[in-house]
Order: C-alpha cells, then sequence, then structure tokens
C-alpha cells in the first residue's frame, strides 16, 4: 500500500436545475462561461487549483441507481474566501438581494473573521469568508 496522502481535487454537487445553478454560481463571481446551461455536467476550474462539478440529478442516476435525494438541511458548509470583511457583507446583500437564501447573516465570527452562510438553489451550505484577523478573534462560545 502506498504512503501517498490523497488530495482533495474536486467537489461534486447534485443539481436539479443546471441553468439555476449555473447563474447562482456565476453571481457568487464564479467564471463560468456561458453555454453550458443545457450540460448535465459541467466542471469549474477555480482559481486554487480545486474543481467545483455540478451533476443533475439525472445524469447521477443513471450511474448510480441507488442515488436518494437527501433529506432534511445540509451538512456541510462550502467555504468562499472573499478579499475582506465588507465583501462579505456586499456579496450576502447582492445574494439576497437577488432572492437566493440568506441562511446566516454576516456577523464578527469568535475566530476573527467576517462570516455569512447563503443557500445555493439546491439548499447546499455557502459560507462566505474574510480572513481571519487574530486581533478580532473571541472566545468559543459556551467554552
Amino acid at each position: 500500500m502506498s504512503n501517498a496522502q490523497p488530495v482533495l481535487s474536486s467537489v461534486n454537487l447534485f443539481v436539479k436545475d443546471m441553468p439555476a445553478a449555473l447563474a447562482f454560481y456565476r453571481r457568487l463571481g464564479l467564471a463560468i462561461p456561458e453555454g453550458f446551461e443545457g450540460r448535465p455536467h459541467v466542471a469549474i476550474a477555480l482559481s486554487n487549483g480545486l474543481t467545483l462539478e455540478l451533476d443533475t440529478v439525472e445524469l447521477t442516476r443513471s450511474y448510480d441507481i441507488g442515488w436518494q435525494e437527501p433529506a432534511g438541511g445540509s451538512r456541510t458548509v462550502f467555504q468562499f474566501l472573499l478579499p475582506s470583511r465588507q465583501a462579505v457583507d456586499d456579496l450576502f446583500a447582492d445574494l439576497t438581494g437577488a432572492g437566493y437564501n440568506g441562511h446566516l447573516p454576516p456577523f464578527d465570527a469568535f475566530w476573527g473573521a467576517r462570516y455569512a452562510v447563503v443557500d445555493d438553489p439546491d439548499g447546499n451550505f455557502l459560507g462566505l469568508t474574510s480572513r481571519q484577523d487574530p486581533e478580532r478573534s473571541g472566545p468559543v462560545p459556551g467554552h
């Protein structure tokens, strides 16, 4: 057995409506060329080397006959680092102003970042975060 550590290379999201998902992620700020709306699979190269992959539910069911849509809320938050604390507030306002659900409004988090959460069209949680500022850190709530 190899001692090589696995490397996270992509995150794959299952989407009910590809055009709606692409519109959301474009509004989030990802560079996605036009013309992918009718495709069942879209791979979006991110600047940090990861790939965000979107697959339609129909495509997923074609190769995974046992796949079922999750019930209830998301247990995962996909974090998007923004260049400033103000950028967190601005992007949250833009997304919620466009009708997307604001799950958690921007606040100054105990770990020293400005932080907010929005839901994508499929209910995935997306964290919007600034860099951590140690001078703004505080105690962990409840500890």
